[in-house]
């Protein structure tokens, strides 16, 4: 195989005849065409490749369009091994920049509170109700326990035209959310709004009373044919199997056909995530990012009082319930840096034994600082519509944390191993 020639200066963003007050001189390259591509695997007959071909696909990409593909050789290698996944046109984006539109902004909290997850899949089109105030004097403890426990959460999840499910199938999912830590799922079929409690089917019913059915029917926007299910846990517990539901009703083939399931490219920003997490098995706040992630202006003091009040300035960029990529704004002071520490049950001497030179740096005075960083190969995932990251990723690891590809981790020689210092204990022979 011979190399591809030499690459060409990347072209500027904008063709130069458009950019303002530019003229394309005589020696410039001809501007690329502007050509509405296909987006998605599927549309372009998406198919396996062997290795062999994809390498030579991807150099003849690069031979013939190499402005487009302004790849070095490692870059071409790794470009190759996804190939191997879908066969993509060369240079030709499988996501166009007007599919995507403008990224909505979702707070963390808003994000859990209506979908139990801070990556949701916004395709989805079911959402929690919430009724944990409407469920505390119920006689049924299932609810009125959660209701009235802290950190207990009820939700209901309303199914449009989910009373034409089978017992089989509503027991399924009942087998499902148990995967998540509930110890059950309740449920009840709408067959008459009109008709209240005596249009409701299900054994539930007859545990609530009028006021607490009213307010079943009226926040969740009941309508006749519907199913809905409840959660009723400790909120994690609740969030967890009842947002994993959502997802698997949502993409199920009945969700589908109802219309409760949008194809589409998905994008949201979630942001203002917690500073801290408490763990109840340690009895001590646990940072939900990394302890170097700066809180929202107006809440340093918090993480003396009440860290659980705590805003970080962190963000997650989401597609499609994927995430995509995280980020965060930094901490550029140390007094700060103090404090969540302490906030972390990090004592002074510990964190100047750990982090010592941090804090010493940050005494010299630091800019303000944070980023953003993504997956690749998430993106990939997204774009050929695999099943899971494992199926594209370039150097895929096996349980055993092996490459397969690489046949690392490999041996180390002697030379390396003195250039490191490192000294190996080899075992002695048992009776030698």
């Amino acid at each position: 195989m011979t190399r591809p020639p030499p690459l060409s200066p990347a072209l500027p963003e904008t063709p130069p005849d458009t950019q303002a007050g530019a003229l394309p001189d005589a020696d410039d390259p001809p501007a690329p065409a502007r050509v509405r591509w296909p987006q998605r695997a599927s549309e372009v007959g998406a198919r396996p490749l062997p290795p062999a071909e994809a390498v030579a696909l991807f150099v003849q990409a690069w031979q013939r369009e190499p402005h487009v593909l302004p790849l070095a050789d490692d870059e071409l290698q790794r470009l190759a091994a996804w190939a191997q996944v879908v066969e993509v046109p060369a240079g030709r984006p499988l996501i166009q920049q007007d599919e995507l539109g403008d990224y909505p902004v979702m707070k963390y909290a808003e994000a859990m509170h209506r979908f139990g997850s801070d990556k949701p899949d916004l395709r989805v089109k079911l959402e929690f109700t919430e009724l944990t105030d409407a469920m505390t004097t119920v006689d049924f403890k299932v609810f009125s326990g959660p209701a009235t426990t802290p950190g207990g959460r009820v939700v209901a999840l309303r199914v449009p035209k989910g009373a034409a499910m089978s017992r089989g199938e509503i027991d399924a999912y009942t087998e499902f959310v148990k995967i998540y830590g509930a110890k059950g799922l309740a449920w009840i079929k709408v067959n008459e709004v009109a008709k209240g409690r005596d249009g409701l089917q299900s054994p539930i019913v007859k545990n609530l009373h009028d006021a607490a059915i009213a307010k079943i029917l009226e926040r969740t926007g009941a309508k006749d044919g519907d199913l809905i299910f409840f959660g009723a846990d400790k909120e994690k517990i609740v969030n967890d199997a009842i947002g994993a539901l959502r997802l698997k009703v949502g993409h199920s083939d009945f969700g589908k056909k109802a219309g409760l399931f949008e194809d589409r490219w998905a994008p949201l920003w979630v942001v203002d995530f917690p500073m801290f997490e408490y763990d109840d098995e340690s009895e001590r706040w646990n940072a939900v990012h990394h302890p170097f992630t700066a809180p929202k202006d107006g809440h340093e003091d918090y993480m003396d009082t009440d860290p659980g009040k705590c805003i970080a300035k962190a963000y997650d960029m989401v597609l499609n319930g994927w995430e995509l990529g995280g980020g965060s704004i930094r901490i550029h002071r140390a007094e700060v840096q103090s404090k969540v520490f302490k906030a972390l049950n990090i004592t002074e001497e510990d964190a100047k034994v750990k982090f010592g030179f941090l804090l010493d740096a940050l005494q010299y005075g630091a800019p303000p600082h944070g980023g953003l960083a993504f997956g690749l190969d998430r993106l990939v995932t997204l774009m050929t519509k695999a099943e899971s990251i494992r199926d594209v990723i370039a150097f895929p690891k096996t349980q055993r944390a092996q490459c397969l590809l690489t046949q690392a981790p490999s041996p180390v020689d002697e030379k390396q191993l003195r250039e490191l210092h490192i000294k190996l204990r080899n075992p002695q022979p048992v009776g030698g």
